[in-house]
């Protein structure tokens, strides 16, 4: 895990982007990127994070504010001399070059000569599992090895910085899993620092030393994976990474991180009060469906509830099961096969259990 620390390789102060001088894709980003790390901007499409690799790229330029690399403002530099890689989700190949002379490329613009610009290349095409390919042309490649190919590309001239735009989205989710980890090894064994821009939740979490979540041109949160799934700080994060169930109420007696939250229903739950908000507040509450117990039994867990059985879908290695919660038909419970301890046919009426320390008071409701 890279530490962050008061010398980040990349920082993007007061960074402001708009088209149109009216609608802002990018609201005041502060931003630091360490050193060696892999960070993700992650968020749905137009949250602006495809927008933010673009301006540190240069193939757009910031309304207002700077992008600093290594300290040096860095808006009115070309892309060409900021020694960044990148990584398109088409790939940019070039069909009529080999692919070694693909890697090469980057090299020959540099003005090295062909031989040695060819030894690196091999290297790089080596570096991802490909040297045996580097005669072929990109058409005789699956996508797989045409995404390995403009990876070895852009790592070819020994980048500080390596930028990559949805560089998955157009494999198949076998092959996408597999790249996902062979670009996390070749993260670690290199040591460069990457950013990684994906609207995949799962390829986030999977890759990265840390992900910004983006919603409407801002940073809604930036940590590490666990602590962001585990410890969302607002709904949005809740909903956005991974599934969640909410329950809404008022919060009645705080103490410190911890609260109790009335609900519609009339019944008090326990839960942690992320926002530390104080008594009378109205909140919605945050519980992960995996962390949802169900049994025919009255459980001893500090949050029970009775619930009904409206649909229950298998899924081999879990049971997805949607119930009638406190008056909510769609609260979910997500439950291992192999260790389901209840009636899960529809209709079926049993109870719902879930600690405190699994559910979170999130957002204040103004309405």
């Amino acid at each position: 895990m890279v530490e962050v620390g008061l010398d980040p390789l990349v920082r993007f102060k007061d960074v402001q982007k708009t088209y149109d001088g009216e609608h802002l894709v990018v609201k005041k980003l502060n931003l630091d990127i360490q050193r060696g790390e892999f960070l993700t901007l992650l968020g749905p499409s137009g949250s602006g994070k495809s927008t933010c690799l673009m301006m540190l790229a240069g193939f757009e330029t910031p309304t207002h504010g700077d992008i600093l690399l290594q300290g040096q403002a860095i808006n009115n530099v070309p892309p060409h001399k900021r020694d960044i890689g990148v990584v398109f989700q088409n790939y940019a190949l070039f069909p009529h070059m080999s692919v070694v002379e693909n890697v090469a490329f980057p090299l020959t613009v540099r003005k090295m000569n062909k031989t040695d610009a060819k030894k690196q290349a091999i290297r790089a095409l080596d570096m991802v599992q490909l040297g045996e390919f580097a005669e072929r042309r990109p058409g005789q490649l699956s996508g797989g090895q045409q995404q390995r190919v403009a990876l070895a590309r852009a790592l070819v001239f020994e980048p500080q910085l390596v930028l990559m735009d949805e560089p998955l989205g157009a494999l198949d989710k076998k092959l996408r899993e597999q790249m996902q980890i062979e670009i996390k090894h070749i993260h670690e064994n290199l040591g460069v620092t990457m950013v990684f821009v994906t609207h995949d939740q799962d390829e986030a979490l999977t890759m990265s030393d840390r992900v910004a979540v983006f919603n409407d041109g801002i940073i809604q949160q930036i940590e590490p994976p666990a602590e962001l799934y585990e410890r969302p700080a607002n709904s949005f994060v809740a909903n956005f990474i991974g599934e969640t169930n909410t329950l809404c109420g008022e919060l009645g007696q705080v103490n410190g991180t911890e609260c109790a939250v009335t609900l519609a229903s009339g019944q008090e739950i326990r839960v942690q009060n992320i926002i530390n908000g104080k008594t009378g507040d109205r909140t919605s509450v945050s519980i992960r469906p995996e962390r949802v117990q169900l049994s025919d039994q009255k459980p001893e867990d500090q949050n029970v509830f009775e619930a009904t059985v409206i649909e229950t879908i298998y899924h081999g290695n879990h049971v997805r099961v949607s119930l009638d919660v406190a008056g909510q038909s769609d609260f979910r419970a997500m439950v291992r096969s192999g260790n389901i301890h209840a009636d899960l046919n529809p209709g079926h009426k049993l109870f719902v259990g879930f600690s405190q320390d699994d559910c979170r008071a999130l957002d204040p409701i103004t309405t």
